[in-house]
């Protein structure tokens, strides 16, 4: 079950996970894509995520076809992937450089999707672009896979340690939180993204609300209860309204 959110701060916050020495190949090579990454997105705006985004940005990074290949051998997908995961990354930093243990976990995990997007917000079109590229329903395993990457980052971040039902049900439920404010602060034309971050709030709110109601179901309610999942926020409703956008 998700446990109920508390007025008190816990200091269980986790730290991210390591990373690589600076000197290693592993985190050599992780610039190097995180470089060429970054150098494809202006044209993603343009273009979209397409192989002709790829080979342009290749280019301004001053990169050749061959060394393309080698950072993104997937392609596309791969560019896609590490634009996501780049995300992630700065998110856990800037959440490293937060003292997260005097914030309750709904502050922590509402700071942490607000931070995402604002860290996204020099790339919104791209961002749009890749929404539009991951609510394909060839790419429906890529962008499951992503979503998950992210909810579980910030989960990780903001302190879970839950092994059980509980996992699974705050990922399910943060990943409509995810989805639909993504989806929001792409249409959202207010000053600094207000009407976004209030949207945020109100969805944190349900999720804090459908967790305090799912604790005081005892063990045999539940069982009675014949799929939990219809309960929850469901990403691939608000895919579909990407795909109708695009």
């Amino acid at each position: 079950m998700v446990a109920p959110d508390t007025d008190a701060p816990t200091d269980s916050t986790v730290a991210p996970p390591s990373s690589p020495s600076p000197t290693t190949p592993v985190d050599e090579r992780l610039a190097l894509r995180d470089r060429l990454m970054l150098a494809i997105l202006p044209h993603v705006a343009f273009d979209g995520w397409s192989a002709a985004a790829l080979r342009q940005g290749a280019a301004d990074a001053g990169m050749g076809a061959a060394q393309l290949v080698a950072l993104f051998p997937g392609g596309v997908a791969d560019g896609v992937a590490q634009f996501s995961d780049w995300a992630d990354r700065a998110m856990l930093a800037q959440l490293a450089g937060r003292d997260l243990s005097v914030m309750k976990v709904r502050a922590r995990v509402t700071l942490a999707v607000r931070l995402r997007l604002e860290l996204l917000s020099p790339w919104a079109e791209a961002v749009r672009r890749t929404s539009s590229f991951v609510a394909l329903p060839t790419h429906t395993a890529l962008a499951a896979r992503l979503l998950y990457r992210t909810v579980d980052a910030i989960w990780y971040a903001a302190g879970d340690q839950s092994t059980d039902f509980n996992y699974y049900t705050k990922r399910a439920l943060l990943a409509g939180v995810q989805t639909a404010t993504v989806l929001y602060w792409l249409g959202d034309r207010s000053p600094d993204y207000a009407d976004t971050w209030a949207f945020l709030d109100r969805r944190i709110e349900n999720v804090m609300a459908f967790g305090r109601t799912l604790s005081t179901l005892s063990p045999p309610k539940l069982s009675s209860l014949k799929n939990v999942g219809d309960l929850l926020p469901s990403p691939l409703r608000f895919s579909r309204h990407l795909r109708q956008r695009a």
